[in-house]
C-alpha cells in the first residue's frame, strides 16, 4: 500500500494494522519490531511504553495483540514521530488509535526532566525498546535520519535502561532486541536495577551465527541470568519463515516468558 510522496503505508499483523513509514530514507520496521512485541505478554489492563519508537510499528504491534494494553510511543525525532502520528490517524487503525499516543522526548533525560517530558516514575506495566544498534565505528549512511536511528552512542545502554527502570512499577517488564555484541553491556546496565535476565539468541537458519538477540528482565528479581532456546528464523535452504516466526510475525503468538 502506498501514501503520499516520501511515504508508504505497510501493513503488519496480516493487515490488523498499518503504519505510515519514510519511503526510501529513515528507519522502516519490520521482524525486528514484531519480534520484540511478541515478548509482551499480560492478559491484565497495562500500560506499556516503547522507548525510541520510530514510526511506532512494536507499539502499535503490542497494542494489536492485547485489547487491554495501553501503548504511548515515546520518540525524540520530530520527524519520526509525525511519522508515529500518522499512522495512530489511519483509518485502518480506528481500533487502536484510543489505546496509543505519541509523545516526543530524549529517553536519555534525567530526573525532573525526565518526568517533565513524561516519561513519569512508575507509571508503566511494560517498557520495549529497539534501540540503534550500529557501532559507532560501522560505515555510515548518508541519510541522516536512518544514521539517527541506527547509530549507537557510548553508554546508550547505560542511559536507556536507567530511564526504563524509572518509569517502570516494580515487578514490572523490560524487553528488548539488539544484537549479540550488546549482551555485556546491557548485563552491566541491568545491574540491581532488573533480575531474572532472559535471552534468546535468535539465528538466521539452523547452524549460522546468531543476528539478535531478544531480552527480558524484571525490575527488582533477583533471579539469576538464563538462556532460552534459540529462534531459527528462516527454515533450512529457503527465506520462508519457520512456522513459530511466521506466528510472532502475524500477532497469532506471543513469546513470553517461562
Amino acid at each position: 500500500m502506498t501514501g503520499e510522496p516520501g511515504q508508504t503505508i505497510d501493513a503488519f499483523h496480516r493487515g490488523a494494522f498499518h503504519v505510515v513509514q519514510p519511503k526510501g530514507r529513515g528507519h522502516r520496521s519490520g521482524m525486528d519490531a514484531m519480534l520484540l512485541a511478541a515478548l509482551v505478554a499480560d492478559d491484565r489492563p497495562v500500560r506499556v511504553a516503547d522507548l525510541g519508537a520510530g514510526a511506532g510499528a512494536a507499539g502499535l504491534a503490542v497494542a494489536s495483540r492485547l485489547a487491554d494494553a495501553d501503548v504511548v510511543l515515546f520518540e525524540r525525532s520530530a520527524e519520526m514521530a509525525e511519522y508515529a502520528r500518522r499512522s495512530i490517524l489511519l483509518p485502518g487503525n480506528a481500533h487502536l488509535a484510543t489505546r496509543v499516543s505519541v509523545v516526543e522526548a530524549d529517553v536519555t533525560l534525567t530526573a525532573r526532566a525526565r518526568n517533565d517530558a513524561g516519561l513519569l516514575d512508575e507509571s508503566f506495566h511494560h517498557v520495549i525498546m529497539n534501540p540503534p544498534f550500529n557501532h559507532a565505528g560501522d560505515r555510515r549512511t548518508p541519510d541522516a535520519l536512518k544514521a539517527e536511528a541506527h547509530a549507537m552512542t557510548d553508554g546508550l545502554f547505560e542511559s536507556w535502561l536507567p530511564t526504563a527502570g524509572a518509569i517502570m512499577i516494580p515487578g514490572g517488564q523490560l524487553s528488548l532486541i539488539a544484537r549479540p555484541q550488546s549482551i555485556a553491556e546491557i548485563v552491566v546496565a541491568c545491574g540491581r536495577r532488573f533480575g531474572g535476565i532472559e535471552i534468546t539468541a535468535i539465528h538466521p537458519r539452523q547452524g549460522e551465527s546468531a543476528v539478535r538477540i531478544l531480552m527480558t528482565a524484571i525490575k527488582g528479581s533477583r533471579a539469576r541470568l538464563s538462556l532460552r532456546a534459540p529462534l531459527i528464523m528462516h527454515e533450512e535452504g529457503s527465506h520462508k519463515f519457520s512456522p513459530l516466526v511466521d506466528d510472532f510475525n502475524n500477532g497469532r503468538a506471543a513469546y513470553a516468558r517461562l
